[in-house]
């Protein structure tokens, strides 16, 4: 196991670039598989899932080729379906949730997909109806063996439909757009999801011949065509890092410049932050936030409680909860985080309380957190990350506290974040990587 020392106390100073969006690089990567044409990524970020995935379609027989260290081509020519039987591929996507997304391209491509039950964070009932129930309707069946909790689809040809998802379901509303994108007819997808990753996505679609409108909004209309070829595709700065480094800075009373960070993509992140205290600066596409002896929490218009809570986009992202709630330890004032969508979440919060935060866990998606306003710090401890984001945020308040802690299972937060320990440590921080 790898694990993290990490000497915590310090102030950081300096500028710091976020990687290109994990979100989206697992969305984009299976819509490779749509052609049989080259198509080249950049920005593709150095991390475990995402090189996972990578590894996952070039055993598919995907041509693979690293153009530089963020630059990729990709050229699905000669696909070998058997692939998705053997056990190689159900060790893999036990491991990747991300692999879910090679269901809706292979299907309208090949008119068959086998996959087991994906993994991924361990945060909550994750279920894959919307994907399931999207491409039945354009015409699939569906055989799920139970004893080996594996699914199968097969097609001879998708046509479109009028669909209205259950659930604003990002990965499900990518499926369903890559697979309607060669389905016959016009496709209508209602409830569907339209964070940035997904406004992505029909982008690129589009630029390979798909005809997509209704971008960037609750309502998607796809025209199917014959055939898709190739194109080239630049993944946004990763806007989960952007909140996590604001977070990072905060706690630590560092000042910090987060580079290019495509401002009009990171929605009310930034007001979020603010109302819990935190000064940004805008200078042009970059932030800057200056050093923080104190932060103070704003009450909502009748002075109750600030209540931070996540949404579908527009509304303020679940991945940046775990964050939030690790900042708001070291605010003047309350707050109650309400993490709707995911029961598990919250289940880190008792080792933020293990280094001495005030937390009141209410029930599994509710936490009451009352903040020190840095005059008590918190303590170092020995804690494991659970997960991607709790792991970041348990990173974070190790930073904050005076004395090391050691963090655990790490290959969680290099699942989602590139070389974080080096990154940091370029800013100031003393992060070591220890077996």
């Amino acid at each position: 196991m790898t694990s993290f020392s990490v000497k915590g106390g310090r102030q950081l100073r300096g500028e710091i670039v976020p990687q290109g969006a994990k979100n989206e690089a697992l969305q984009v990567l299976c819509a490779t598989l749509l052609t049989s044409e080259k198509v080249t990524i950049h920005n593709i970020p150095d991390i475990l899932d995402v090189n996972n995935l990578i590894n996952l379609i070039s055993s598919l027989g995907v041509e693979v080729n690293r153009l530089s260290g963020h630059s990729y081509s990709f050229a699905a020519r000669d696909v070998n379906i058997d692939f998705l039987l053997s056990d190689d591929l159900k060790k893999r996507s036990g491991s990747l949730r991300g692999s879910l997304m090679i269901i809706g391209p292979l299907l309208a491509r090949f008119g068959k997909s086998y996959f087991p039950r994906p993994g991924g964070d361990k945060i909550g009932r994750r279920r894959m109806d919307t994907h399931i129930n999207g491409l039945v309707s354009l015409g699939a069946t569906f055989d799920y063996e139970y004893t080996e909790e594996f699914y199968k689809l097969h097609a001879d040809k998708l046509t479109g439909c009028n669909l209205l998802l259950e659930e604003a379901s990002v990965t499900g509303t990518a499926n369903i757009l890559m697979a309607s994108s060669l389905a016959r007819g016009k496709t209508t997808i209602y409830h569907a999801a339209c964070e940035p990753y997904v406004q992505q996505l029909c982008h690129m679609l589009n630029r390979m011949g798909a005809k997509i409108s209704g971008i960037g909004s609750n309502l998607i209309t796809i025209e199917g065509v014959d055939h898709l070829h190739g194109c080239e595709h630049t993944l946004l700065p990763d806007m989960i890092e952007v909140g996590s480094f604001i977070g990072l800075a905060a706690m630590t009373r560092s000042s910090i410049t987060i580079k290019n960070v495509s401002w009009e993509n990171l929605g009310i992140i930034p007001t979020v932050f603010r109302r819990l205290g935190i000064e940004l600066n805008r200078q042009g596409d970059d932030i800057y936030i200056p050093g923080h002896e104190h932060y103070q929490v704003e009450t909502f218009i009748d002075g109750s409680i600030l209540t931070v809570d996540d949404a579908p986009w527009p509304g303020f992202t679940p991945d940046l909860i775990s964050i939030v709630l690790v900042v708001a330890t070291q605010a003047q004032g309350s707050v109650l985080i309400h993490q709707k969508m995911f029961e598990s979440r919250l289940f880190f919060v008792d080792k933020i309380i293990d280094m001495g935060a005030q937390i009141i866990l209410c029930d599994p998606h509710r936490a009451t957190v009352i903040g020190l306003d840095n005059k008590i710090r918190l303590r170092p401890t020995t804690m494991t990350s659970p997960d991607i984001r709790a792991g970041v945020a348990l990173l974070i308040a190790a930073l904050s506290a005076e004395g090391i802690s050691i963090i655990h299972n790490i290959d969680q937060i290099d699942r989602g974040y590139e070389q974080i320990d080096l990154r940091l440590n370029a800013l100031g921080a003393d992060i070591k990587r220890i077996t």
